[in-house]
């Protein structure tokens, strides 16, 4: 239901415990929504960036990092479209949100690692990989714009590689 529309009767229900036993062991929401989020990403482990390094072709890696990312995202989908709906509607939901914001940076560091664009074409670049990262973006071209997996990868290495190369036209 998300976590907006979790209250802790339901906890209680879908654990098989009355709600006395949830608040004993979660007494408020922060530690809910941390055990909750400790146990979903324990059963639905995200993608490993430090893999990555071995890949030294910096277009094959990227590549390879996003077709894993959007498996990824097609597997936690129903997750991840609810908590990224209710986040701002839940304050206890600001440290999993700030620990997966901080996981979609490391594995942009990850991917961009060793890449020979310096200055502004690194920071262009370093911008199209946190975008083509993101759970939005893959929504977007898979859901919205109806492109498979492997054809939303190609969309977006094209766009990095082109953020590497291309010069903003001024104006």
């Amino acid at each position: 239901v998300g976590p907006a529309r979790t209250t802790v009767s339901g906890v209680a229900k879908e654990a098989g415990v009355q709600r006395a036993t949830v608040y004993r062991h979660f007494p408020d929401e922060v530690s809910l929504f941390a055990a909750c989020s400790a146990h979903y990403w324990a059963t639905n482990p995200m993608p490993d960036p430090g893999t990555w390094s071995s890949i030294s072709d910096p277009e094959a890696r990227l590549r390879h990092a996003l077709g894993v990312m959007y498996v990824f995202y097609r597997r936690t989908e129903g997750m991840l479209e609810k908590t990224s709906r209710d986040a701002p509607l839940v304050e206890a939901m600001a440290t999993p949100v700030a620990q997966f914001r901080g996981y979609l940076d490391a594995a942009t560091a990850a991917i961009i690692a060793g890449r020979p664009e310096r200055g502004k074409a690194r920071r262009r670049v370093q911008a199209a990989v946190g975008h083509a990262v993101s759970f939005p973006t893959w929504q977007s071209l898979v859901r919205q714009q109806g492109l498979d997996d492997a054809e939303a990868v190609a969309v977006m290495a094209a766009l990095v590689e082109s953020a590497g190369g291309a010069r903003p036209a001024e104006g």
